[in-house]
């Protein structure tokens, strides 16, 4: 029994936790098994995050590559558009020059026949000024010379008188007209003719063969040749002449009207008139 006590009282003593420890010891269990339950929460949670943050994160670059690509088209898009706009105003401008250039030529060109039409307007009234003087000039010579042709002349100046009164004529018309009559009269001083006519001897109506001699003189015969005689250009009338004149007056018509072969032949001039010369 002593040795048994003995062997007893060597053995140390077991502590035996007391009810209060083993509640705590039993809490701090449960808090290690649920921090290690946390621990593995947080941990398939944060690798859930991660995943979800690596998505998204995907998600956003996918769409950022999306936008620029769009916004790379566009660019490209716009690029092209502006050049092609910019080639469009250059030939635009180019087309706006020419125009401009074609413009300033035909207002230069209206410019300068706006010019001449005033020009024109005033050498007209010039123009109508000068051909009326002529004309008036041309019948003062008509007036004062041989009294050759005068229905025929007196005509003449009566319709250039009325053609130069004309409106609807152009002045270069109304021109051409007056130096085709001043021609004609020209022209009476380089011929000779024989026309019948009805003159005046003494007062008493002689219808007679008339010679003319282009500008110089004039001469008459009847038709018998029983008369004749000459115009007296000093006293501005009809007169007789002898008979030797007469004689020297129908070889003259003969000659003129070709009847006989040409010759030299006096003939009575008389004085000739003052006014001679045809207006220029």
């Amino acid at each position: 029994m002593r040795a048994d006590g003995a062997a007893m009282a060597s053995i140390p003593p077991i502590d035996i936790p007391s009810r209060r420890q083993a509640c705590w010891l039993r809490a701090i269990g449960l808090a290690a098994a649920l921090a290690v339950a946390s621990s593995g929460l947080a941990q398939a949670q944060s690798g859930t995050a991660v995943r979800d943050t690596v998505d998204g994160t995907v998600k956003i670059r996918q769409q950022t590559q999306q936008q620029e690509d769009a916004w790379a088209r566009e660019k490209d898009d716009l690029v092209r558009r502006y050049r092609l706009a910019a080639s469009r105003i250059e030939w635009l401008q180019e087309q706006q020059d020419a125009r401009q250039r074609r413009v300033q030529a035909v207002e230069a060109r209206v410019a300068e026949l706006e010019r001449r039409l005033r020009e024109a307007d005033r050498l007209e009234g010039s123009l109508q000024d000068t051909l009326q003087m002529i004309l008036g000039r041309l019948e003062q010579s008509v007036h004062g010379s041989l009294p050759f042709l005068p229905q025929e002349r007196a005509f003449r100046l009566q319709t250039l008188r009325e053609d130069l009164a004309r409106s609807d004529l152009v002045p270069a018309e109304k021109l051409r007209r007056l130096l085709e009559a001043l021609q004609v009269e020209t022209g009476y001083g380089s011929t000779v003719e024989v026309y019948q006519d009805k003159i005046e001897v003494d007062g008493v109506p002689v219808y007679a063969d008339v010679l003319r001699l282009g500008r110089v003189a004039l001469f008459w015969m009847t038709p018998d040749r029983k008369q004749g005689g000459v115009y007296d250009q000093g006293r501005s009338q009809w007169v007789a002449a002898g008979s030797g004149e007469r004689r020297s007056i129908a070889l003259a018509m003969d000659m003129a009207a070709r009847v006989r072969p040409v010759e030299l032949t006096d003939l009575p001039v008389g004085r000739i008139g003052a006014s001679q010369e045809v207006a220029p």
